[in-house]
């Protein structure tokens, strides 16, 4: 790869850490050669000992790094040069070890529980992106474009839960990191690499925290409690970043212990496995890519879509099917598992409304079954689906605002109606505020008083959402 292949802009200059997220400044050319050094020492002992776990190499890397820390003081005293202070010691070996198991100077946004979203456009053009709604511009994090390549063919090689490639033969990048984040990456087919991580902050969520966090009201809250217990197959629709993942777990989070489903995923998001006190009978599926070698049937190999899984989930006497997000050919034998089966499935979609859903469901499962007609698809998708629930974003910060994520409608979806297209009831509405409010009872509202739902709550007329999170369960 040739050392011009991304061109840094003219005019371009680097941009000192926060004191936020690095309180010691560091010296990345040193960083880099006694992580260079402590590699070689640890490939030198992995060619002697290769059984060597992965903790063990990483305690055996720590030892390394700290003894070249130690190097470097003395050899500073033996020449009469400034020795780095303890603090600054301790930051060194922190960035070493990063780079050698970590994600090199990504690794202090990665640990800050307040970043949200990491966006590098080139080594040198990187924004944050934190959980108040501000973005905020960084350092670089590499001293090149080259440089970050090679850091994050460096990530796909030991990071995943496979060995991955990022090459000029296979350009596009994504994976899960060891903390649940989701890394995406691109290469070549753009003038200088790119490369986003979404972080998963909050896992452990119910709906009565996200009547807390201003995300829906308590009507709304106890309608879709009711919706879970109820089996309602449920689809969450909204923009990237919305908080469709976070709407999904807080979901799922209601369900009882005793209630055995899978959760199919192309990269693992909702991580239930990881609950296991919430969730001791999850069967957690997560696609795979393959390698770069195809069979003849022009498959790579080892690959496995989302599609055979939610086939071979049906024979897991799993009682619910949750898949993380519909992106394409696996829309249709989702809808046949929400057609056909106990129901209580759920899913999340790119949609811009409720009702939008249906169009884009549609779509996915006439773009992966050639025999499907529209009509098909339709009667299928209204058949299948029971309720959508749609979240908005408003994003008010060009004029000094903040940016908000909030429930703003759900549907209910009553068979197919005029034109061949489903029947919808606006259970919930957009209130004066974008916010949904009560708008009309639901078809089957005796379903949702059956599992406890009150229907006072439908008639309140609408929550004050200040005041809205209540007393909690």
């Amino acid at each position: 790869m040739s050392a011009d292949r991304y061109p840094v802009p003219a005019g371009s200059e680097p941009r000192p850490e926060p004191r936020d997220t690095m309180e010691v400044a560091v010296d990345w050319s040193l960083v880099r050669r006694l992580h260079e050094v402590t590699a070689t020492a640890l490939a030198e002992e992995l060619k002697r000992r290769p059984e060597m776990s992965s903790f063990a190499q990483q305690e055996l890397a720590r030892t390394l790094v700290q003894d070249s820390v130690d190097d470097l003081v003395r050899e500073r005293m033996r020449a009469g040069e400034v020795v780095p202070s303890a603090a600054e010691e301790a930051a060194i070996a922190e960035a070493v070890f990063a780079a050698q198991f970590g994600l090199g100077r990504l690794q202090p946004y990665v640990d800050d529980p307040l970043v949200e979203n990491i966006e590098v456009h080139g080594h040198d053009n990187v924004w944050i992106g934190y959980a108040d709604g501000r973005d905020a511009r960084v350092g670089p994090i590499a001293d090149s474009d080259e440089d970050l390549v090679r850091q994050l063919q460096h990530i796909a090689a030991r990071l995943g839960r496979a060995e991955r490639t990022l090459t000029t033969a296979s350009p596009l990048l994504t994976m899960r990191l060891p903390d649940g984040s989701r890394l995406a990456a691109v290469i070549e087919t753009v003038p200088r690499p790119q490369l986003v991580i979404r972080r998963h902050r909050i896992r452990n969520v119910d709906l009565d925290d996200l009547v807390e966090l201003g995300a829906l009201d308590r009507a709304l809250a106890e309608f879709l409690r009711a919706g879970v217990r109820a089996r309602k197959n449920i689809i969450v629709t909204g923009a990237q970043g919305a908080g469709k993942t976070l709407l999904l777990r807080a979901l799922a989070n209601e369900l009882p212990v005793t209630e055995n489903l899978a959760t199919i995923e192309k990269h693992f998001e909702l991580l239930l496995h990881e609950l296991p006190d919430r969730h001791p009978r999850v069967v957690p599926f997560e696609a795979r890519d393959g390698t770069g070698e195809r069979g003849p049937d022009g498959r790579r190999l080892g690959e496995v879509t989302l599609t055979e899984l939610v086939e071979q989930a049906l024979v897991m006497n799993v009682s619910r099917v949750w898949l993380g997000e519909v992106r394409g050919e696996e829309a249709w034998p989702l809808i046949e598992v929400m057609e056909a089966g106990e129901g209580g499935s759920c899913c999340t979609l790119h949609a811009r409304s409720a009702r939008h859903a249906f169009e884009r469901l549609a779509n996915l499962c006439m773009r992966g079954r050639a025999a499907v007609t529209p009509e098909h698809a339709y009667r299928s998708c209204a058949a299948a689906i029971d309720l959508v629930v749609h979240i908005t974003t408003v994003d008010e910060r060009w004029t000094g605002g903040q940016r908000q994520r909030f429930v703003s409608q759900v549907v209910e979806c009553n068979g197919i109606g005029e034109g061949g297209r489903p029947a919808l009831t606006e259970v919930f509405a957009p209130g004066p505020d974008g916010r949904a409010v009560p708008e009309h009872d639901p078809v089957d509202l005796a379903d949702y008083v059956r599992v406890g739902f009150d229907p006072a709550w439908l008639r309140s007329g609408p929550v004050s959402w200040a005041g809205a999170a209540g007393g909690r369960r």
